[in-house]
């Protein structure tokens, strides 16, 4: 049975797209930490990062960067943080959060309530970014 990151890739679940190539796919976190929180993952279907190959990992973190220097842009901060925890969804994942302090990487910090509007608008700040 596919993940639901894998059924998002596929186009069966709706996300809110920033970037995308043959490998990867990044989408905004339904659930952010922070405006500008996304999830950076690789379409193949692979449960634990370190399971990537060598080849594969590097070029998922080289699209993580072209990915967390956008939203850099789009949402001032001082870093874009990236946590990879992997507990939540049987789905390699990474994401990339706007930090003003180490604080704002805390998994346990209340979660944004965002509205479909703000999530589109968020994700085309990242977009017009990255087209840059």
């Amino acid at each position: 049975m596919a993940t639901i990151f894998s059924r998002i890739v596929a186009g069966e679940i709706p996300s809110y797209k920033v970037a995308e190539d043959e490998q990867f796919y990044a989408f905004l976190d339904i659930n952010p930490l922070a405006k500008g929180h996304t999830l950076v993952i690789p379409k193949r279907e692979v449960d634990y990062i370190f399971d990537l190959d060598d080849e594969e990992i590097a070029a998922m973190q080289v699209f993580a960067k072209k990915v967390a220097c956008a939203i850099k842009r789009a949402f001032p901060c001082i870093k874009v943080g990236q946590a990879v925890l992997g507990l939540e969804v049987p789905h390699a994942h990474i994401h990339l959060v706007p930090m003003q302090s180490e604080r704002d990487m805390l998994f346990t910090n209340p979660k944004l309530q965002l509205t479909p509007e703000e999530f589109t608008e968020i994700a085309n700040k990242i977009k017009n970014e990255i087209a840059k």
